[in-house]
């Protein structure tokens, strides 16, 4: 049977972070390649990215619209990123749905994102308990495009994780029908 990626396999949702590590020019440009070159529909690409460094501006200014339950611990990544997703194709088209895949793209560019900061030896927590509103007046975020998540990403405390649990795969993976077990 072949192996997962111990990539795969070892990556946490890290909430204690190293408040030393700086991420360096070089590495925050291969993560955001990795989510460059993630596939999408129709290669739209319909995502785009915040960034800030712990210790700039961006980073500051970012720490004051999360959520206490994630200003607890995201502030010491060495830096947050917030996504978001294209809803229109300009600012003048009220119409949303620009895509029905946008938000699955980005999900994807995501993941590219995250399977590429752990080859680097750095953990990446995603989380939703921000000012999403308040984020896009801060940022000017264009009204054909959606706040979506935010990443923590840093070098984690290695004391500090949590042991990983995963719901198994009869309860993800079905057959023709939905609750009947892919046999494997």
């Amino acid at each position: 049977m072949a192996e997962l990626l111990p990539l795969l396999r070892d990556r946490r949702s890290i909430r204690a972070y190293d408040e030393t590590h700086v991420l360096a020019d070089d590495e925050l440009a291969v993560l955001l390649e990795a989510a460059r070159w993630s596939p999408s529909a129709g290669n739209s690409q319909p995502w785009a990215f915040l960034v800030g460094r712990r210790g700039d501006e961006a980073h500051r200014a970012f720490v004051e619209l999360l959520a206490p339950s994630v200003r607890r611990w995201a502030p010491a990544a060495s830096a947050l990123v917030f996504t978001l997703n294209q809803v229109a194709s300009g600012p003048e088209d009220d119409a949303l749905g620009y895509s029905d895949y946008a938000q699955y793209d980005l999900g994807q560019a995501v993941a590219h994102l995250t399977v590429q900061a752990g080859a680097l030896g750095l953990g990446v927590h995603q989380f939703a308990a921000f000012d999403h509103d308040g984020l896009a007046e801060l940022a000017a975020v264009p009204r054909h495009w959606r706040v979506t998540t935010g990443l923590a990403v840093g070098l984690a405390v290695e004391s500090e994780l949590a042991e990983r649990t995963r719901r198994p795969l009869s309860e993800l993976a079905f057959a023709a029908r939905f609750g009947t077990p892919v046999a494997l």
